[in-house]
C-alpha cells in the first residue's frame, strides 16, 4: 500500500501514536533553507563534477568504445532527459533530503521506497571513491602517489569539508567548479584544434583491438555501455537531496535539475567529441590517456595546468558527493530506517547546521571503499543507477493518482509516454550488464528486502515513516 505523505511534525509536538523518535525530545529535526536555485546548481553541478567525469570515468569509455564513446554518452544523455523530467515532477511534489527514497515510497509503496534507497545508499557510496581514486594519476605532474592512498585522502578532506555549512560549501565548491569548467573548455579547444579526422567518425564505430587493428563497436557494446553513460551526468539528481534545503522548492528544484543536466552535458560530451576528432590515432584514443594527449597538443605546462584543474574537480566532487550522502542517512534515520539507537545518532545536528555523525558515517567508509576493485566499483555502480533511474520512473507513472493529481507542482510533458518509455529501455538495458555486477547488486537487494520483512514491514507503525518538511507542502 503506497504511503501517505507526514510532514515532520513541529519540534515541541509528539508523534500522534506516542512513539519516541530520534533526537529524543526534540523529535525529528528539519534542515534550514539557506540556499537559492544558483547555490543549488553550484551544488548540483559540482556533484555531476563533469571534468573528474570527463578525466577519470570517460578513459574507460574510450577502451571499451572508442570512437562511438561521444555517441554512447550523447544517447545516455537523452535518457536523462526523461529521468530529469520524473526527478522533476516528483522532487516538486515531494521536496525531500530523502530524495529517491521518499518519491518513490510516497508513490509506489514502502516496499519498492525502501529497495530505492539500498540502491541510492550504494551509488553515494560507491561513486566518491570512485572519483577519488583519479586523483593520483592528475597529481602525478607534481608528486606521484598511491591511487588508493589518495583517493582515502581526498575523502577525509571531503568529509571534513563536509561537516561545514552548506552555504560556506555552495562558494567553495563554486570556485572549484570554475576552474575545472576551465579544464574541459581547454581540452574541447585544443582537440578540435588538432583534429585528425572528420566529423564521420563519431559515427565510425571503431576501438582498438588487442593487436593493434580497428575493431567495430557493436550495438550490444553500446547498449551495455549505457549504464555507465548514464552515471556519467547522473549528478543532477542532487537538486532532489537538496530540495529541503533549497528556498522555494516547487519552483527550485525542476529549474536546477534540468539546468544542471543542460550544463554538465555540454561541458562533458563537447571535450569528448574534440578528444574523439584530436587523438592522433585510434590507439591513441582508446588508451583513454587524455593528460598525455592535451601534452602532446600543447605543452608540459599547459598539461600539468589541466591535471592539477583536474585533481581540484575531484576533491570538490568528493566535498559535495559527501554533502548530497550525509543528507540521505540523515533522511533515513529521521524516517525512522533503523533501530531506535541507530536513527538517533544519524538525525544528529552539529553546530553548522549540518548532520555531522551521518557525514562522518559516509565518508569514512568511502574512504576504506577506495582499496576495493575499481571495475566492481564501476560495475556494481552503472547497474544500481539503472536500477534506481527504473524505479524512480515507476514511481513517475504513478505520480498523479489521488490527491497527488490536483497537487500545486511541476508537470513533465507528454507523460505519461515518457515514464513508460524510460522504463521499458531501462529494463532492457539491466538485462545487457555483466552478470557479475548483477550478482553482486542482486545479492545486496535480496539482503535489504530481507531486512525490509523481518524488521521493517512488521512496524509499520514505527519504522520506514516517510515524511516531507511541512512548509514544504504548501
Amino acid at each position: 500500500m503506497t504511503d501517505t505523505l507526514r510532514p515532520v511534525q513541529d519540534p515541541v509536538q509528539a508523534p500522534a501514536d506516542g512513539t519516541a523518535v530520534p533526537g529524543a525530545h526534540d523529535g525529528p529535526q528539519k534542515l534550514k533553507r539557506s540556499i537559492g536555485v544558483v547555490g543549488g546548481t553550484l551544488l548540483t553541478l559540482s556533484c555531476v563534477t563533469p571534468a573528474s567525469t570527463l578525466f577519470v570515468v570517460v578513459p574507460d569509455l574510450f577502451g571499451s568504445l572508442g570512437t562511438a564513446t561521444a555517441l554512447t554518452i550523447a544517447i545516455g544523455s537523452l535518457l536523462c532527459v526523461a529521468v530529469a523530467f520524473c526527478y522533476s515532477e516528483l522532487g516538486t511534489l515531494i521536496p525531500s533530503a530523502g530524495g529517491e527514497y521518499a518519491m518513490v515510497s510516497t508513490m509506489a509503496g514502502r516496499l519498492a521506497g525502501w529497495l530505492v534507497f539500498v540502491l541510492s545508499l550504494l551509488v553515494v557510496m560507491i561513486v566518491p571513491p570512485v572519483i577519488a581514486m583519479g586523483t593520483a594519476d592528475y597529481l602525478a605532474p607534481v608528486v606521484h602517489l598511491d591511487p588508493s592512498l589518495a583517493g582515502a585522502a581526498v575523502m577525509l578532506l571531503a568529509t571534513l569539508a563536509g561537516l561545514l555549512d552548506l552555504r560556506a560549501n555552495a562558494w567553495i565548491t563554486g570556485v572549484f567548479l570554475v576552474l575545472e569548467v576551465i579544464a574541459a573548455a581547454v581540452v574541447a579547444v585544443l582537440g578540435f584544434a588538432h583534429s585528425e579526422r572528420g566529423a564521420g567518425s563519431l559515427v565510425s564505430l571503431e576501438v582498438a583491438g588487442a593487436d593493434g587493428h580497428a575493431d567495430t563497436v557493436t550495438a550490444m557494446l553500446i547498449v551495455s555501455g549505457l549504464a555507465i553513460a548514464l552515471f556519467v551526468t547522473q549528478g543532477f539528481s542532487t537538486a532532489v537531496y537538496l530540495s529541503e534545503e533549497l528556498e522555494n522548492p516547487r519552483r527550485n528544484v525542476a529549474r536546477t535539475v534540468l539546468a544542471t543536466l543542460a550544463i554538465s552535458t555540454v561541458i562533458i560530451l563537447v571535450p569528448v567529441v574534440g578528444i574523439t576528432l584530436g587523438a592522433s590515432d585510434l590507439t591513441e584514443l582508446t588508451g583513454g590517456d587524455i593528460g598525455a594527449m592535451v601534452t602532446a597538443w600543447s605543452n608540459s605546462a599547459v598539461g600539468t595546468f589541466v591535471s592539477l584543474c583536474v585533481a581540484l574537480a575531484i576533491v570538490n566532487a568528493g566535498i559535495v558527493m559527501v554533502i548530497q550522502n550525509s543528507r540521505v542517512l540523515f533522511a533515513s534515520a529521521r524516517d525512522q530506517a533503523w533501530p531506535r539507537p541507530v536513527n538517533a545518532v544519524f538525525s544528529k545536528l552539529g553546530r553548522f547546521g549540518s548532520p555531522w555523525v551521518a557525514t562522518l558515517a559516509v565518508g569514512v567508509p568511502g574512504a576504506l571503499l577506495c582499496f576495493v576493485d575499481l571495475d566492481t566499483l564501476y560495475g556494481v555502480t552503472g547497474v544500481s543507477v539503472t536500477g534506481m533511474y527504473l524505479l524512480v520512473a515507476v514511481a513517475a507513472l504513478l505520480s498523479r493518482r489521488g490527491d497527488h493529481r490536483h497537487t500545486h507542482a511541476w508537470r513533465m510533458p507528454l507523460w505519461p509516454v515518457v515514464p513508460a518509455l524510460l522504463i521499458v529501455v531501462l529494463a532492457y538495458i539491466l538485462t545487457q550488464q555483466e552478470t557479475v555486477h548483477l550478482l553482486w547488486t542482486g545479492g545486496i537487494t535480496v539482503a535489504a528486502t530481507l531486512y525490509w520483512a523481518l524488521y521493517l514491514r512488521p512496524r509499520p507503525a514505527t519504522r520506514w515513516l516517510v515524511s516531507i518538511p511541512e512548509d514544504a507542502r504548501d
